[in-house]
């Protein structure tokens, strides 16, 4: 039994600029935190990857398994992944439709904004989501008890500037790439659904909404469904690795107490820039639980190269 082994890795600058980031941004995003993820799991990838919390998807582009059944209980995230791997969504007409509606958002601001936003909570179009979600208010994911995107606009006009739009474009043709030729299934479904689809050698990544911090961007959540998560994730016969926080400057995060103390736990600091308010802006201590058969346990003897590619295996 291993008991809080906790390990503080410093992540060099440049490990963190191999890290691609998706076309979505959303509060928790751990695009910084993928090398910390990758390094500390040990998988032989004979089975699936099972993702029930999906959020922005870094950490599932970033390890590109041959084999995933992915999920949200966000339909909107799901629908542009579903759209970029069909090739409903495209760099190219992803790029004629942001410098369209982007010209219009510069000459007529953020009525503009709000005219797309009523559009998007119409029809859910996955173009209008890409649009808001780059354009509101420090990249928050977050809907009203109706299901309607209310997020207001950032307040820059200028927010489509060429520059901009190859950048996201660049990282859908990114996404689009990552996918292709790959046995992927994105599903729009509760995560109580997902983790009862798992199989032998499966192997299930957990970045479930941080119970104190954010609610949630789509469903409520609260303690019980913390509660209730954990207790299912250990009880699995599969490996796991479940990211949560351990504590900041105002409190401890006492499920992680709780719930995973003898796992193995790995931990770092790391500073949140989307949020919606400054209190969830900040520095924390970001940990990583993992099922004893899937620590990498060679990790401090790692070189550069295996954090560069910390799932060769895949």
């Amino acid at each position: 039994m291993v008991n809080n082994n906790e390990q503080n890795i410093n992540l060099k600058k440049e490990f963190l600029e191999l890290t691609k980031a998706p076309p979505i941004k959303i509060q928790g995003i751990k695009t910084k935190l993928v090398p910390f993820i990758l390094a500390n799991i040990k998988w032989d990838g004979k089975g699936r990857w099972i993702e029930p919390f999906l959020g922005s998807g870094v950490v599932l582009f970033n390890a590109k398994p041959e084999r995933a059944i992915v999920a949200d209980s966000n339909k909107h995230i799901i629908r542009v992944y579903q759209a970029i791997q069909s090739g409903e969504v495209a760099p190219e007409n992803l790029r004629v439709f942001l410098e369209k509606e982007g010209q219009i958002l510069k000459q007529k601001g953020e009525s503009h904004y709000y005219e797309i936003r009523k559009r998007f909570n119409e029809n859910h179009s996955p173009f209008d989501f890409i649009f808001l979600n780059r354009a509101c208010f420090n990249g928050i994911i977050r809907f009203n008890s109706r299901g309607g995107f209310n997020v207001p606009f950032c307040r820059k006009p200028e927010r489509f500037a060429p520059a901009y739009i190859t950048k996201i474009c660049n990282q859908v043709a990114w996404v689009k790439n990552v996918i292709l030729g790959k046995d992927w299934h994105f599903v729009v479904q509760d995560w109580r659904k997902t983790i009862s689809l798992v199989e032998e050698d499966d192997f299930i990544y957990l970045d479930p909404p941080y119970n104190d911090r954010h609610a949630d961007y789509f469903n409520q959540w609260n303690n019980d469904d913390a509660d209730e998560l954990a207790r299912t994730v250990k009880a699995l016969k599969i490996g796991f690795a479940y990211s949560t926080w351990k504590q900041n400057q105002y409190r401890v995060n006492e499920h992680l107490a709780k719930h995973f103390t003898g796992y193995p736990t790995f931990t770092i600091q790391h500073f949140y820039h989307v949020g919606s308010t400054e209190k969830l802006r900040n520095s924390m201590e970001e940990a990583l639980v993992v099922s004893h058969k899937n620590i990498n346990e060679n990790l401090l003897n790692k070189t550069k190269e295996i954090l560069i590619q910390p799932m060769l295996s895949f």
